[in-house]
């Protein structure tokens, strides 16, 4: 869904920005629209309440007023600073998790900020991203208001195998090939009896899923690297000089009820840079 719209979590914190500007530079690659999503949460003491609740616990209408409002200022700013580029902006009742997740069944890719107003200032990305990401109906990045990197710095993939990983391993390949950077294929692999003996086939196996890709973007430059470490610890290193990094739901040693691997939650909660957690529709 190449051409459907990128979904922006949006409700005015930093955060937030940072996300709608990351999609906008997405979108200037890519020619999809975006569309700024303010989820609307209406709060009682009994928890979320919506259109058809009892008189008594109706909403501050000021304050729907107020989200309309800046919505619409954020949503035109965006697209008077960036002609050519539709931009558009909607809010939405419900719980933001629940209303992001049933939105993204109709998006190309949906970009979080790592934390909205509700976050806690000790945590690094809030339960909304955390669970929108394990979630979503498409691919979702993950963006944190952090340190600036290179204009040069890849993009940075793992793999191992897994179809899901195979699935990021394109999805990563398109962004690096749209915005002329290299693509740094990662794979990690733990020693067994023979020791590094078994390095020349774990590179073969990553050359192989490489190879249509190679013949689709053949001016795309590639490094793979196989390190002996966790998965985790090694993309988490790798986000320190990337522009994106880029990893399947689940790998191939994730658990099949689980709908986010562990090593897509660590890399969501530890990352240097945006993080795109990628499965099939």
């Amino acid at each position: 869904m190449r051409d459907a719209e990128i979904l922006v979590g949006y409700d005015g914190s930093t955060d937030a920005s940072v996300a709608l500007n990351w999609a906008v530079e997405e979108a200037r690659h890519s020619g999809q629209p975006v569309r700024l999503a303010y989820v609307f949460e209406w709060l009682t003491v009994a928890g979320w309440v919506g259109p058809g609740v009892a008189p008594g616990v109706w909403p501050d209408d000021t304050a729907r007023q107020q989200v309309d409002d800046l919505v619409r200022k954020a949503a035109a700013d965006a697209a008077t600073a960036n002609p050519g580029i539709t931009i558009t902006g909607e809010v939405y009742d419900g719980p933001p998790a629940l209303v992001l997740q049933e939105r993204s069944a109709e998006a190309g890719l949906l970009v979080l900020g790592s934390r909205g107003h509700g976050g806690f200032g000790g945590l690094l990305v809030g339960s909304t991203a955390v669970s929108v990401s394990a979630h979503a109906h498409c691919p979702v990045v993950v963006v944190r208001d952090g340190a600036a990197h290179g204009s040069a710095d890849p993009v940075v993939v793992g793999v191992d195998g897994s179809e899901p990983a195979l699935v990021a391993l394109g999805f990563a390949a398109e962004r690096a090939a749209q915005r002329q950077l290299p693509l740094r294929v990662l794979h990690a692999w733990t020693a067994g009896p023979g020791g590094a003996a078994g390095v020349p086939d774990e590179r073969a196996a990553v050359e192989q899923a490489l190879e249509p890709w190679r013949r689709t973007f053949p001016q795309l430059a590639v490094t793979v690297d196989l390190m002996p470490t966790s998965p985790a610890a090694m993309l988490i290193e790798a986000s320190r000089a990337a522009r994106l990094v880029v990893v399947g739901s689940r790998g191939r040693g994730g658990l099949a009820g689980m709908l986010l691997g562990s090593v897509s939650q660590q890399l969501i909660q530890h990352a240097d840079c945006p993080v795109a957690v990628v499965r099939e529709r």
